[in-house]
Protein backbone atom coordinates (compact mmCIF):
# COMPACT_ATOMS: atom_id res chain seq x y z
CA UNK A 1 0.00 0.00 0.00
CA UNK A 2 2.92 2.35 0.93
CA UNK A 3 4.45 1.42 -2.32
CA UNK A 4 1.31 2.84 -4.43
CA UNK A 5 0.88 5.72 -2.66
CA UNK A 6 4.12 6.79 -3.26
CA UNK A 7 3.62 6.20 -6.76
CA UNK A 8 0.62 8.54 -6.41
CA UNK A 9 2.21 11.40 -5.06
CA UNK A 10 5.29 11.30 -7.80
CA UNK A 11 2.74 11.39 -10.33
CA UNK A 12 1.80 14.70 -8.74
CA UNK A 13 4.97 16.13 -8.44
CA UNK A 14 8.13 14.26 -9.37
CA UNK A 15 10.30 15.21 -6.70
CA UNK A 16 10.04 16.99 -2.88
CA UNK A 17 11.64 20.42 -4.73
CA UNK A 18 10.86 23.16 -2.79
CA UNK A 19 9.33 21.26 -0.26
CA UNK A 20 10.42 21.89 3.56
CA UNK A 21 8.64 19.39 5.93
CA UNK A 22 7.86 19.97 9.82
CA UNK A 23 7.92 17.28 11.62
CA UNK A 24 7.31 15.70 15.60
CA UNK A 25 5.04 13.88 17.31
CA UNK A 26 1.67 15.12 18.33
CA UNK A 27 1.14 18.00 20.61
CA UNK A 28 4.74 19.00 20.46
CA UNK A 29 3.97 22.53 19.24
CA UNK A 30 4.39 22.10 15.56
CA UNK A 31 1.21 23.91 15.01
CA UNK A 32 2.37 27.20 16.90
CA UNK A 33 5.94 27.00 14.74
CA UNK A 34 3.69 26.12 11.69
CA UNK A 35 1.66 29.79 11.87
CA UNK A 36 4.49 31.78 12.90
CA UNK A 37 6.34 30.54 10.39
CA UNK A 38 3.44 30.78 7.32
CA UNK A 39 1.10 33.24 8.87
CA UNK A 40 -2.26 33.05 7.73
CA UNK A 41 -1.80 31.85 4.02
CA UNK A 42 -2.30 28.52 4.70
CA UNK A 43 -4.52 25.34 3.50
CA UNK A 44 -5.47 21.78 4.31
CA UNK A 45 -5.32 18.74 1.84
CA UNK A 46 -6.03 15.16 2.19
CA UNK A 47 -2.51 13.46 1.53
CA UNK A 48 -3.53 10.63 -1.90
CA UNK A 49 -4.95 7.52 -0.97
CA UNK A 50 -5.70 8.02 2.46
CA UNK A 51 -7.91 9.83 5.11
CA UNK A 52 -5.10 11.93 6.56
CA UNK A 53 -4.86 15.03 6.42
CA UNK A 54 -1.56 18.15 6.41
CA UNK A 55 -1.65 21.47 7.22
CA UNK A 56 0.33 23.71 3.86
CA UNK A 57 1.62 26.97 3.61
CA UNK A 58 4.02 29.05 2.14
CA UNK A 59 7.84 30.23 3.41
CA UNK A 60 10.12 32.92 1.86
CA UNK A 61 13.95 32.28 2.77
CA UNK A 62 16.30 34.76 0.87
CA UNK A 63 13.97 35.91 -1.89
CA UNK A 64 13.06 31.32 -2.48
CA UNK A 65 9.77 30.52 -2.06
CA UNK A 66 9.23 27.16 -0.53
CA UNK A 67 6.12 24.79 0.22
CA UNK A 68 6.05 24.40 4.27
CA UNK A 69 3.78 21.20 5.44
CA UNK A 70 3.35 20.07 8.68
CA UNK A 71 3.23 16.76 8.53
CA UNK A 72 0.65 14.54 10.62
CA UNK A 73 1.98 14.07 14.02
CA UNK A 74 3.78 11.17 14.98
CA UNK A 75 6.08 9.13 17.62
CA UNK A 76 7.84 7.29 15.22
CA UNK A 77 8.68 6.10 11.47
CA UNK A 78 7.73 2.24 11.74
CA UNK A 79 4.72 3.07 10.17
CA UNK A 80 2.37 0.95 11.95
CA UNK A 81 -0.68 3.45 10.92
CA UNK A 82 -1.90 5.47 8.49
CA UNK A 83 -0.55 8.98 9.98
CA UNK A 84 2.84 7.40 10.14
CA UNK A 85 2.88 6.03 6.91
CA UNK A 86 2.29 9.27 5.48
CA UNK A 87 5.16 10.74 7.46
CA UNK A 88 7.26 8.34 5.85
CA UNK A 89 6.20 8.81 2.67
CA UNK A 90 6.82 12.15 2.62
CA UNK A 91 10.56 11.66 3.93
CA UNK A 92 10.91 9.50 0.67
CA UNK A 93 9.82 12.07 -1.18
CA UNK A 94 13.41 14.22 -1.49
CA UNK A 95 12.01 17.31 0.32
CA UNK A 96 14.87 20.10 0.48
CA UNK A 97 14.83 20.15 4.75
CA UNK A 98 13.17 19.03 7.24
CA UNK A 99 12.99 20.65 10.66
CA UNK A 100 12.00 18.29 13.37
CA UNK A 101 10.57 19.22 16.24
CA UNK A 102 11.47 17.74 19.96
CA UNK A 103 9.39 18.03 23.11
CA UNK A 104 11.80 18.90 25.65
CA UNK A 105 9.95 17.59 28.28
CA UNK A 106 10.41 13.95 26.55
CA UNK A 107 13.05 14.35 25.17
CA UNK A 108 14.36 10.73 24.88
CA UNK A 109 11.29 9.29 22.75
CA UNK A 110 11.51 12.43 20.89
CA UNK A 111 15.19 11.67 19.91
CA UNK A 112 14.76 8.40 18.61
CA UNK A 113 12.14 9.81 16.34
CA UNK A 114 15.10 12.50 15.02
CA UNK A 115 17.23 9.60 14.59
CA UNK A 116 15.03 7.91 12.10
CA UNK A 117 14.52 11.05 10.55
CA UNK A 118 18.50 11.57 9.93
CA UNK A 119 18.65 8.00 8.69
CA UNK A 120 16.96 9.75 5.50
CA UNK A 121 20.19 11.71 5.14
CA UNK A 122 18.38 15.24 4.44
CA UNK A 123 19.65 18.75 5.76
CA UNK A 124 17.60 18.87 9.11
CA UNK A 125 17.46 21.17 11.73
CA UNK A 126 16.26 19.95 15.13
CA UNK A 127 13.85 22.39 17.56
CA UNK A 128 13.60 21.42 21.04
CA UNK A 129 10.20 23.15 22.32
CA UNK A 130 9.29 23.35 25.94
CA UNK A 131 12.19 24.16 27.27
CA UNK A 132 10.86 26.55 30.32
CA UNK A 133 8.82 23.11 31.05
CA UNK A 134 12.38 20.85 30.98
CA UNK A 135 13.70 22.99 33.21
CA UNK A 136 10.55 23.33 35.55
CA UNK A 137 11.16 19.40 35.93
CA UNK A 138 14.55 20.19 36.86
CA UNK A 139 16.33 18.88 33.76
CA UNK A 140 19.43 20.93 31.89
CA UNK A 141 19.47 20.42 28.01
CA UNK A 142 22.81 20.71 26.93
CA UNK A 143 22.19 21.50 23.50
CA UNK A 144 25.45 22.43 22.37
CA UNK A 145 26.65 18.37 23.58
CA UNK A 146 23.38 17.67 20.88
CA UNK A 147 24.51 19.83 18.18
CA UNK A 148 28.27 18.51 18.04
CA UNK A 149 27.07 14.89 18.37
CA UNK A 150 24.61 14.72 15.74
CA UNK A 151 26.04 17.03 14.10
CA UNK A 152 23.30 19.50 13.14
CA UNK A 153 21.82 23.07 14.41
CA UNK A 154 19.65 22.60 17.35
CA UNK A 155 17.60 25.17 18.21
CA UNK A 156 16.20 25.71 21.68
CA UNK A 157 12.81 27.08 21.76
CA UNK A 158 9.31 27.72 23.95
CA UNK A 159 6.93 28.11 21.08
CA UNK A 160 3.90 29.35 23.08
CA UNK A 161 6.16 32.39 24.07
CA UNK A 162 7.86 32.65 20.47
CA UNK A 163 11.03 32.32 22.16
CA UNK A 164 13.66 31.05 19.63
CA UNK A 165 11.23 31.37 16.86
CA UNK A 166 12.60 33.96 15.27
CA UNK A 167 16.04 31.81 14.78
CA UNK A 168 14.40 28.89 12.03
CA UNK A 169 13.95 30.74 9.21
CA UNK A 170 17.68 31.49 9.08
CA UNK A 171 19.28 28.11 10.31
CA UNK A 172 17.20 26.44 7.66
CA UNK A 173 18.57 28.29 5.03
CA UNK A 174 21.84 27.52 6.54
CA UNK A 175 21.14 23.58 6.40
CA UNK A 176 20.29 24.24 2.81
CA UNK A 177 23.35 26.39 1.70
CA UNK A 178 25.51 23.35 3.52
CA UNK A 179 23.74 21.25 1.73
CA UNK A 180 24.22 22.26 -1.59
CA UNK A 181 27.83 21.26 -2.18
CA UNK A 182 26.70 17.16 -1.66
CA UNK A 183 23.24 17.25 -2.71
CA UNK A 184 23.61 15.58 -5.78
CA UNK A 185 25.60 12.72 -4.96
CA UNK A 186 22.92 12.55 -1.97
CA UNK A 187 20.30 12.16 -4.84
CA UNK A 188 21.94 9.73 -6.93
CA UNK A 189 22.48 7.30 -3.66
CA UNK A 190 18.98 8.09 -2.28
CA UNK A 191 17.07 4.29 -1.57
CA UNK A 192 13.39 4.82 0.06
CA UNK A 193 13.27 1.34 0.04
CA UNK A 194 16.56 0.88 1.81
CA UNK A 195 16.70 -0.84 5.26
CA UNK A 196 16.65 1.29 8.42
CA UNK A 197 18.27 0.82 11.17
CA UNK A 198 17.36 -1.70 13.80
CA UNK A 199 14.66 -0.58 16.00
CA UNK A 200 16.54 -1.51 19.21
CA UNK A 201 19.82 -0.07 18.14
CA UNK A 202 18.12 3.06 17.45
CA UNK A 203 16.53 3.30 20.96
CA UNK A 204 19.96 2.17 22.22
CA UNK A 205 21.62 5.54 20.81
CA UNK A 206 18.65 7.75 22.26
CA UNK A 207 19.18 6.67 25.23
CA UNK A 208 23.10 7.04 25.15
CA UNK A 209 22.51 10.68 23.57
CA UNK A 210 19.84 11.36 26.74
CA UNK A 211 22.29 10.54 28.92
CA UNK A 212 24.92 12.26 27.47
CA UNK A 213 22.90 15.62 27.03
CA UNK A 214 20.72 15.89 29.76
CA UNK A 215 21.61 16.59 33.54
CA UNK A 216 19.21 16.22 36.32
CA UNK A 217 19.00 19.10 39.14
CA UNK A 218 19.14 17.85 42.75
CA UNK A 219 15.60 17.10 43.93
CA UNK A 220 13.78 16.44 40.79
CA UNK A 221 12.39 13.40 41.90
CA UNK A 222 10.39 15.52 44.45
CA UNK A 223 8.87 17.69 41.63
CA UNK A 224 7.85 15.08 39.64
CA UNK A 225 6.47 12.94 42.36
CA UNK A 226 2.54 13.81 42.45
CA UNK A 227 2.90 13.35 38.50
CA UNK A 228 3.96 9.63 39.07
CA UNK A 229 1.39 8.90 41.81
CA UNK A 230 -1.41 10.14 39.94
CA UNK A 231 -1.23 7.49 37.36
CA UNK A 232 -0.92 4.65 40.06
CA UNK A 233 -4.36 2.94 41.87
CA UNK A 234 -3.44 4.92 44.90
CA UNK A 235 -3.86 7.87 44.78
CA UNK A 236 -4.79 7.85 41.11
CA UNK A 237 -7.83 6.03 41.08
CA UNK A 238 -9.92 8.22 44.33
CA UNK A 239 -8.32 10.89 42.72
CA UNK A 240 -9.76 10.31 39.39
CA UNK A 241 -13.07 10.40 40.73
CA UNK A 242 -13.13 13.43 42.81
CA UNK A 243 -11.65 15.29 39.43
CA UNK A 244 -14.35 13.99 37.39
CA UNK A 245 -17.12 14.45 39.84
CA UNK A 246 -15.92 18.06 40.51
CA UNK A 247 -15.66 19.05 36.45
CA UNK A 248 -19.19 17.14 35.98
CA UNK A 249 -20.50 19.49 38.61
CA UNK A 250 -18.88 22.33 37.48
CA UNK A 251 -19.82 22.23 33.83
CA UNK A 252 -23.66 21.37 35.06
CA UNK A 253 -24.19 23.61 37.97
CA UNK A 254 -21.89 26.52 36.00
CA UNK A 255 -24.07 25.84 32.90
CA UNK A 256 -27.29 25.92 34.57
CA UNK A 257 -26.79 29.55 36.03
CA UNK A 258 -26.02 30.68 32.92
CA UNK A 259 -28.68 29.03 31.52
CA UNK A 260 -31.59 30.01 33.95
CA UNK A 261 -29.82 33.71 35.40
CA UNK A 262 -27.74 35.06 32.25
CA UNK A 263 -29.02 33.65 29.20
CA UNK A 264 -32.49 32.57 29.29
CA UNK A 265 -33.87 35.88 30.55
CA UNK A 266 -32.61 38.17 27.78
CA UNK A 267 -33.71 35.58 25.49
CA UNK A 268 -37.67 34.69 26.94
CA UNK A 269 -37.11 38.19 28.79
CA UNK A 270 -36.15 40.58 25.99
CA UNK A 271 -35.38 38.83 22.24
CA UNK A 272 -38.24 36.88 21.93
CA UNK A 273 -41.11 39.33 22.62
CA UNK A 274 -39.37 41.97 20.71
CA UNK A 275 -38.85 39.55 17.51
CA UNK A 276 -42.64 38.69 18.26
CA UNK A 277 -43.71 42.03 18.31
CA UNK A 278 -41.68 42.94 15.04
CA UNK A 279 -43.01 39.89 13.20
CA UNK A 280 -46.43 41.27 14.39
CA UNK A 281 -46.73 44.31 13.21
CA UNK A 282 -45.19 43.33 9.52
CA UNK A 283 -47.20 39.89 9.14
CA UNK A 284 -51.24 39.41 9.56
CA UNK A 285 -51.53 35.60 10.22
CA UNK A 286 -49.94 33.21 8.07
CA UNK A 287 -48.70 30.01 6.97
CA UNK A 288 -45.38 31.91 7.12
CA UNK A 289 -46.00 34.04 10.35
CA UNK A 290 -46.40 30.42 11.65
CA UNK A 291 -43.25 29.06 10.59
CA UNK A 292 -41.73 31.98 12.50
CA UNK A 293 -42.98 32.50 15.74
CA UNK A 294 -45.28 29.59 16.02
CA UNK A 295 -45.29 26.49 18.17
CA UNK A 296 -42.28 25.45 16.84
CA UNK A 297 -41.03 29.02 15.28
CA UNK A 298 -38.04 29.30 13.48
CA UNK A 299 -36.90 32.44 15.64
CA UNK A 300 -37.83 31.76 18.86
CA UNK A 301 -36.72 28.23 19.05
CA UNK A 302 -33.76 29.25 16.68
CA UNK A 303 -32.72 31.53 19.79
CA UNK A 304 -34.15 29.80 22.91
CA UNK A 305 -32.93 26.16 22.06
CA UNK A 306 -28.93 26.51 20.75
CA UNK A 307 -28.40 29.16 22.88
CA UNK A 308 -30.08 29.40 25.79
CA UNK A 309 -30.91 25.71 26.50
CA UNK A 310 -27.83 23.97 24.89
CA UNK A 311 -24.22 26.65 24.82
CA UNK A 312 -24.18 27.41 28.11
CA UNK A 313 -23.25 23.95 28.88
CA UNK A 314 -21.37 23.75 25.90
CA UNK A 315 -18.89 26.79 26.63
CA UNK A 316 -18.50 25.16 30.32
CA UNK A 317 -17.32 21.39 28.70
CA UNK A 318 -14.68 23.11 26.51
CA UNK A 319 -13.28 24.89 29.63
CA UNK A 320 -12.97 21.23 31.49
CA UNK A 321 -11.74 19.72 28.32
CA UNK A 322 -9.22 22.51 27.81
CA UNK A 323 -7.82 22.18 31.34
CA UNK A 324 -8.26 18.33 31.46
CA UNK A 325 -5.42 18.49 28.22
CA UNK A 326 -3.46 21.77 29.41
CA UNK A 327 -2.96 20.08 32.48
CA UNK A 328 -1.48 16.70 31.55
CA UNK A 329 -3.87 15.05 33.12
CA UNK A 330 -6.16 13.53 30.50
CA UNK A 331 -3.23 10.88 29.46
CA UNK A 332 -3.06 10.03 33.22
CA UNK A 333 -6.91 8.96 33.06
CA UNK A 334 -5.87 6.39 30.47
CA UNK A 335 -3.20 5.08 32.01
CA UNK A 336 -5.16 4.19 35.37
CA UNK A 337 -8.44 3.33 32.81
CA UNK A 338 -5.82 1.23 30.84
CA UNK A 339 -6.81 -2.50 32.78
CA UNK A 340 -10.95 -1.69 32.18
CA UNK A 341 -10.13 -0.62 28.05
CA UNK A 342 -7.96 -3.60 27.84
CA UNK A 343 -11.55 -5.89 28.86
CA UNK A 344 -13.07 -4.26 25.45
CA UNK A 345 -10.07 -4.44 23.23
CA UNK A 346 -8.41 -1.39 23.88
CA UNK A 347 -5.41 0.84 25.62
CA UNK A 348 -5.47 3.62 27.49
CA UNK A 349 -4.70 5.94 24.93
CA UNK A 350 -7.44 5.25 23.08
CA UNK A 351 -9.17 6.84 25.86
CA UNK A 352 -8.84 10.68 24.18
CA UNK A 353 -10.52 10.13 21.35
CA UNK A 354 -13.58 8.71 23.09
CA UNK A 355 -13.31 12.35 25.20
CA UNK A 356 -13.12 14.17 22.09
CA UNK A 357 -16.04 12.40 21.09
CA UNK A 358 -18.14 14.28 24.09
CA UNK A 359 -17.27 17.37 22.39
CA UNK A 360 -17.92 16.05 19.06
CA UNK A 361 -18.07 12.94 17.08
CA UNK A 362 -16.33 13.71 14.46
CA UNK A 363 -13.10 15.13 15.61
CA UNK A 364 -13.45 11.61 17.62
CA UNK A 365 -13.96 9.39 15.06
CA UNK A 366 -11.15 11.61 12.92
CA UNK A 367 -8.94 11.06 16.29
CA UNK A 368 -8.82 7.14 15.72
CA UNK A 369 -6.89 7.85 12.43
CA UNK A 370 -3.36 7.21 14.24
CA UNK A 371 -4.31 3.69 15.78
CA UNK A 372 -2.31 0.95 14.43
CA UNK A 373 -5.05 -1.22 13.86
CA UNK A 374 -8.85 -1.29 12.03
CA UNK A 375 -10.08 -3.42 14.88
CA UNK A 376 -9.10 -0.50 17.41
CA UNK A 377 -10.62 1.80 15.27
CA UNK A 378 -14.19 0.24 14.45
CA UNK A 379 -14.40 0.05 18.29
CA UNK A 380 -13.87 3.40 19.15
CA UNK A 381 -15.59 5.20 16.24
CA UNK A 382 -18.38 2.70 17.00
CA UNK A 383 -18.85 2.91 20.62
CA UNK A 384 -19.17 7.09 19.68
CA UNK A 385 -21.29 6.84 17.04
CA UNK A 386 -23.99 4.35 19.62
CA UNK A 387 -23.36 6.19 22.69
CA UNK A 388 -21.18 8.89 23.57
CA UNK A 389 -23.33 11.90 23.67
CA UNK A 390 -21.51 15.27 21.91
CA UNK A 391 -21.65 18.44 24.46
CA UNK A 392 -24.96 19.64 22.17
CA UNK A 393 -26.85 16.66 23.04
CA UNK A 394 -25.35 16.44 26.75
CA UNK A 395 -26.39 20.66 26.82
CA UNK A 396 -30.57 18.78 25.80
CA UNK A 397 -30.07 15.90 28.60
CA UNK A 398 -29.24 18.12 31.30
CA UNK A 399 -31.89 20.52 30.20
CA UNK A 400 -34.47 17.86 30.14
CA UNK A 401 -34.05 15.72 32.93
CA UNK A 402 -32.94 18.24 35.23
CA UNK A 403 -36.64 19.31 34.84
CA UNK A 404 -37.70 15.86 36.20
CA UNK A 405 -34.55 14.86 38.73
CA UNK A 406 -30.85 16.26 39.05
CA UNK A 407 -30.57 12.48 39.54
CA UNK A 408 -31.69 11.42 36.29
CA UNK A 409 -28.73 13.22 34.57
CA UNK A 410 -26.15 10.93 35.62
CA UNK A 411 -28.16 8.10 35.05
CA UNK A 412 -28.14 8.92 31.24
CA UNK A 413 -24.15 9.36 31.62
CA UNK A 414 -23.90 5.80 33.47
CA UNK A 415 -26.16 4.06 30.87
CA UNK A 416 -24.34 5.05 28.16
CA UNK A 417 -20.74 3.97 29.79
CA UNK A 418 -22.80 1.01 30.09
CA UNK A 419 -23.78 0.68 26.52
CA UNK A 420 -20.52 1.33 25.72
CA UNK A 421 -18.60 -1.69 27.32
CA UNK A 422 -21.44 -3.93 26.16
CA UNK A 423 -20.47 -3.11 22.54
CA UNK A 424 -17.04 -2.50 23.21
CA UNK A 425 -16.74 -6.41 24.28
CA UNK A 426 -18.89 -7.65 22.22
CA UNK A 427 -16.54 -5.87 19.36
CA UNK A 428 -14.05 -7.32 20.65
CA UNK A 429 -14.91 -10.85 20.25
CA UNK A 430 -16.91 -10.71 16.81
CA UNK A 431 -14.13 -8.24 15.21
CA UNK A 432 -10.55 -10.54 14.46
CA UNK A 433 -7.41 -9.12 14.99
CA UNK A 434 -5.41 -8.66 18.41
CA UNK A 435 -5.23 -5.90 20.23
CA UNK A 436 -1.90 -4.37 19.68
CA UNK A 437 0.10 -2.61 22.82
CA UNK A 438 0.36 1.14 22.48
CA UNK A 439 2.63 3.23 24.23
CA UNK A 440 1.06 5.99 25.95
CA UNK A 441 3.48 9.42 26.40
CA UNK A 442 2.72 10.90 29.76
CA UNK A 443 3.26 14.75 29.61
CA UNK A 444 4.52 16.31 32.61
CA UNK A 445 1.71 17.66 34.91
CA UNK A 446 1.31 21.42 34.53
CA UNK A 447 -0.55 24.73 35.36
CA UNK A 448 -2.73 25.63 32.73
CA UNK A 449 -1.91 29.07 31.21
CA UNK A 450 -5.03 31.34 31.14
CA UNK A 451 -4.37 32.93 28.26
CA UNK A 452 -3.89 29.82 26.05
CA UNK A 453 -7.08 27.92 28.18
CA UNK A 454 -8.90 31.38 26.99
CA UNK A 455 -7.45 30.91 23.16
CA UNK A 456 -8.02 27.56 22.72
CA UNK A 457 -12.00 27.78 24.17
CA UNK A 458 -12.42 30.65 21.73
CA UNK A 459 -11.60 28.61 18.76
CA UNK A 460 -13.75 25.41 19.74
CA UNK A 461 -16.82 27.26 20.69
CA UNK A 462 -16.26 29.41 17.43
CA UNK A 463 -15.77 26.16 15.33
CA UNK A 464 -19.10 24.90 17.16
CA UNK A 465 -21.82 27.52 16.37
CA UNK A 466 -20.47 26.90 12.44
CA UNK A 467 -20.59 23.04 12.86
CA UNK A 468 -23.06 22.46 15.86
CA UNK A 469 -25.65 25.50 15.75
CA UNK A 470 -25.74 26.50 12.36
CA UNK A 471 -27.61 23.12 11.17
CA UNK A 472 -29.19 22.77 14.74
CA UNK A 473 -30.34 26.32 13.86
CA UNK A 474 -31.33 24.77 10.42
CA UNK A 475 -32.78 21.68 11.49
CA UNK A 476 -35.37 23.57 13.56
CA UNK A 477 -36.49 25.59 10.60
CA UNK A 478 -37.21 22.58 9.13
CA UNK A 479 -39.01 21.70 12.23
CA UNK A 480 -41.04 24.40 11.82
CA UNK A 481 -42.10 23.80 7.89
CA UNK A 482 -42.89 20.25 8.38
CA UNK A 483 -44.96 21.24 11.89
CA UNK A 484 -47.19 24.18 9.84
CA UNK A 485 -47.71 21.80 6.80
CA UNK A 486 -49.26 18.93 8.77
CA UNK A 487 -46.86 16.93 7.61
CA UNK A 488 -45.53 15.84 11.27
CA UNK A 489 -49.44 14.70 12.38
CA UNK A 490 -49.67 12.62 9.44
CA UNK A 491 -45.60 10.99 10.59
CA UNK A 492 -47.08 10.84 14.28
CA UNK A 493 -50.23 9.22 12.85
CA UNK A 494 -47.89 6.74 11.35
CA UNK A 495 -45.61 5.66 14.35
CA UNK A 496 -47.95 6.09 16.96
CA UNK A 497 -48.09 2.69 17.83
CA UNK A 498 -44.37 2.29 18.28
CA UNK A 499 -44.49 6.09 20.16
CA UNK A 500 -47.03 5.18 22.19
CA UNK A 501 -47.79 1.81 22.56
CA UNK A 502 -43.82 0.57 22.90
CA UNK A 503 -41.86 3.59 24.40
CA UNK A 504 -45.31 4.92 26.22
CA UNK A 505 -44.52 8.71 25.06
CA UNK A 506 -46.87 10.91 23.99
CA UNK A 507 -47.78 10.63 19.95
CA UNK A 508 -45.76 14.41 19.93
CA UNK A 509 -42.91 12.53 20.02
CA UNK A 510 -42.48 11.46 16.21
CA UNK A 511 -42.01 15.07 15.75
CA UNK A 512 -38.13 15.12 16.94
CA UNK A 513 -37.67 11.59 15.79
CA UNK A 514 -38.06 13.03 12.11
CA UNK A 515 -35.60 15.71 13.14
CA UNK A 516 -32.63 13.68 14.97
CA UNK A 517 -31.65 12.67 11.45
CA UNK A 518 -30.76 16.19 10.92
CA UNK A 519 -28.99 16.48 14.58
CA UNK A 520 -29.00 14.12 17.37
CA UNK A 521 -29.83 16.85 20.61
CA UNK A 522 -33.23 17.80 18.26
CA UNK A 523 -34.77 13.87 19.18
CA UNK A 524 -34.45 15.56 22.75
CA UNK A 525 -34.81 19.25 22.67
CA UNK A 526 -38.79 19.19 21.69
CA UNK A 527 -39.76 16.99 24.79
CA UNK A 528 -39.17 19.90 26.86
CA UNK A 529 -42.41 21.17 25.98
CA UNK A 530 -44.00 18.05 26.64
CA UNK A 531 -45.64 17.42 29.93
CA UNK A 532 -43.54 14.18 30.15
CA UNK A 533 -42.85 12.22 34.02
CA UNK A 534 -39.66 10.97 35.19
CA UNK A 535 -39.98 7.81 33.50
CA UNK A 536 -41.42 9.46 30.30
CA UNK A 537 -37.79 11.92 30.31
CA UNK A 538 -35.45 8.75 30.88
CA UNK A 539 -37.10 6.78 28.57
CA UNK A 540 -36.94 9.85 25.93
CA UNK A 541 -33.49 10.42 26.95
CA UNK A 542 -32.17 6.68 26.34
CA UNK A 543 -34.24 7.04 22.80
CA UNK A 544 -31.90 10.31 22.18
CA UNK A 545 -28.62 8.63 23.61
CA UNK A 546 -28.76 5.92 21.11
CA UNK A 547 -30.86 7.31 18.22
CA UNK A 548 -29.35 7.67 14.59
CA UNK A 549 -26.25 9.90 14.26
CA UNK A 550 -26.60 12.95 12.95
CA UNK A 551 -25.61 13.36 8.91
CA UNK A 552 -22.29 14.49 9.73
CA UNK A 553 -21.45 11.61 11.81
CA UNK A 554 -22.60 9.47 9.20
CA UNK A 555 -20.98 11.58 6.38
CA UNK A 556 -17.58 11.45 8.44
CA UNK A 557 -17.93 7.37 8.85
CA UNK A 558 -18.48 6.90 5.29
CA UNK A 559 -15.10 8.76 4.18
CA UNK A 560 -13.35 7.49 7.21
CA UNK A 561 -14.55 3.57 6.85
CA UNK A 562 -17.12 2.69 3.55
CA UNK A 563 -20.80 3.32 2.90
CA UNK A 564 -21.40 -0.53 4.21
CA UNK A 565 -20.31 0.61 7.83
CA UNK A 566 -21.87 3.95 7.81
CA UNK A 567 -25.51 2.51 6.62
CA UNK A 568 -24.93 -0.48 9.21
CA UNK A 569 -24.45 2.22 12.24
CA UNK A 570 -27.60 3.83 11.32
CA UNK A 571 -29.41 0.23 11.26
CA UNK A 572 -27.58 -0.58 14.81
CA UNK A 573 -28.40 2.49 16.07
CA UNK A 574 -31.74 2.97 15.19
CA UNK A 575 -33.18 -0.60 16.20
CA UNK A 576 -31.20 0.04 19.91
CA UNK A 577 -32.71 3.34 20.16
CA UNK A 578 -36.08 1.58 19.86
CA UNK A 579 -35.14 -1.57 21.77
CA UNK A 580 -33.58 -0.68 24.27
CA UNK A 581 -35.97 2.91 24.83
CA UNK A 582 -38.77 0.42 25.05
CA UNK A 583 -36.96 -1.61 27.56
CA UNK A 584 -36.82 1.43 29.46
CA UNK A 585 -40.03 2.43 29.00
CA UNK A 586 -41.77 -1.31 29.98
CA UNK A 587 -39.25 -2.35 32.96
CA UNK A 588 -39.74 1.32 34.45
CA UNK A 589 -43.85 1.05 34.20
CA UNK A 590 -43.65 -2.22 36.82
CA UNK A 591 -42.26 -0.09 38.99
CA UNK A 592 -44.57 2.76 38.91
Amino acid sequence: MMQERNNNIQGQNDSGDNRILLIGPPNVGKSVIFNYMTGLGVGVANYPGTTIEYTQGSINLNGEEYEFIDVPGTYTLEATNEAEEVAVEMLSDEPEAVVCVLDGSNLESSLYLLLQVLEYDLPTLAVINKMDLAEKEGRKIDIQCLSETLDLPVLPAVAVDEEGLEKIPGLIQNVLEKSIGSNEDKKKDFNPGAAKSDDTATWARAEHLYSKAVKRKEGEEEQESWGYKLVKPWPGLPAAVLFLAVIFGLVVGVGMGLRQYLLMPVIEGFMIPLLESVVSTLLSPSFFKRVLIGEYGFLVKGLEWPFGLVLPYVFTFYIALTLLEDSGYMPRLGVLLDGIMEKIGLGGSNIIPLMLGYGCGIPGIMATRNFSTRKQRIIVSGAISLAVPCIAQTGAFIALLSEGSLLLVPAIFLFSLLIIMTAGVLLERILPGERPVTPMEIPPLLRPRVDVVFKKVFVRIKRFMVNGELPLILGIGAAALLFESGIMEIVGAALSPVVTGWLHLPEEVAVPLMLGVFRRELTVLPMLEMDLNSLQLFTGAVLGLLYVPCIAVVAVLTSEFNLKMALGVLFITTAMAFALGGAVANLGALFI
